[in-house]
């Protein structure tokens, strides 16, 4: 095998502000020796997601409570944070190399939390869990539609907001992973569809290539005002992929029985600002139903999901937007700046090729 050498980025500290890129530091080690049972993972593209940031800042939890009365527990978060020097992981592919267990061949393609490393070793009972595909569209749809963020927006937009046919539909975060896919598939349920954003390239982006219907800067345009331009009947669904100013402007549009989806991980990507400042009252007196949720929810449901957004990816109905940077050298680069110019979709980095 023609590297010996294994890169890895590590957790160095927690970040605060704008120092996410100091708060990572590079090493390298050799490259794992398998034991039996275990498969080596070469990682070939990682997904720069949103809630990494949120878990990396969080100091160590403290011990969990006792487990809830059956039928009340809510499924398993992602773990701890990850611990000062520890290799940083988040969603992530890469191709076995070498295998030592049954079931897993060199060349096979894997998913999962992999290390933002060359190589990590997988299958052993300390390894992160990796699920084996096959694939048939190209490899970074599995981390853009067919990752976390589409099945985000899958069961966000069909199964919390429900959507008919003629009702307007606005995304906020329309430029990002889940955002982008829910917008989409709004307009497959032939709703009329607003996506907030930032920045005129982007904007443009998602009326010209995704087809929404309008598209207002959330940063720069008085939001209450182009709501009102746009949605003159009101908003009858919100999903809500990112905080802060959108939301609340939002609130004070919604049609009577609008549905609001507040996406799992919103709470921090703005700091400092909260829709609990909003007229609540309005959402009441309109019968506003507003709602949290996770993708993890719906887990027995994932193999479903990926059926029907890669069938909607095949004909051509859903577009996956991934917004690629490449190199190993660059990823606590592109962590810090995970949204720039008139990038789509999910942030990922390309580390290698497959064999």
């Amino acid at each position: 095998m023609a590297a010996e050498v294994n890169r890895q980025w590590r957790l160095a500290s927690r970040p605060r502000g704008t120092e996410a890129e100091a708060a990572f530091s590079y090493h390298e080690e050799p490259r794992p020796a398998l034991a039996d049972g275990q498969f080596l993972v070469r990682t070939l593209y990682v997904a720069l997601d949103p809630e990494l940031r949120e878990r990396i800042t969080r100091a160590a939890d403290p011990p969990a409570p006792a487990a809830a009365p059956s039928g009340d527990a809510l499924p398993p978060e992602d773990g701890p944070p990850p611990r000062i020097g520890a290799v940083m992981r988040g969603p992530a592919l890469g191709q076995v190399v070498e295998s030592r267990r049954r079931g897993f061949a060199a060349g096979d393609f894997v998913s999962g939390r992999l290390g933002w490393q060359d190589y990590g070793a997988g299958g052993g009972s300390g390894d992160a869990p990796v699920l084996r595909f096959e694939p048939v569209h190209p490899l970074p749809r599995y981390l853009g539609a067919l990752g976390a963020g589409g099945l985000t927006a899958y069961f966000g937009m069909l199964e919390v907001a429900r959507p008919r046919a003629g009702e307007t539909v606005l995304v906020s975060g329309a430029a990002g992973a889940a955002g982008a896919v829910a917008a989409q598939i709004a307009k497959i349920r032939q709703c009329r569809v607003i996506g907030a954003a930032s920045g005129p390239a982007r904007l443009r982006r998602l009326t010209e290539s995704l087809g929404l219907d309008g598209a207002v800067d959330c940063r720069a345009e008085d939001l209450d005002a182009r709501l009102r331009e746009l949605c003159p009947a009101g908003v009858d669904v919100c999903f809500a992929d990112g905080g802060g100013r959108t939301i609340e402007a939002a609130l004070g549009h919604m049609a009577t029985w609008g549905r609001v989806v507040l996406c799992g991980g919103i709470a921090g990507r703005d700091p400092g600002r909260s829709p609990a400042t909003a007229d609540l009252a309005r959402l009441v007196a309109r019968r506003v139903r507003m709602e949290g949720f996770a993708a993890r929810d719906y887990a027995p449901r994932f193999q479903e999901a990926r059926r029907q957004l890669s069938a909607w990816l095949a004909t051509g109905a859903l577009r996956s937007c991934e917004d690629v940077r490449e190199g190993f050298e660059n990823l606590p680069r592109a962590f810090r700046g995970r949204r720039g110019g008139d990038g789509l979709g999910q942030v990922m980095v390309k580390l290698a090729d497959p064999a």
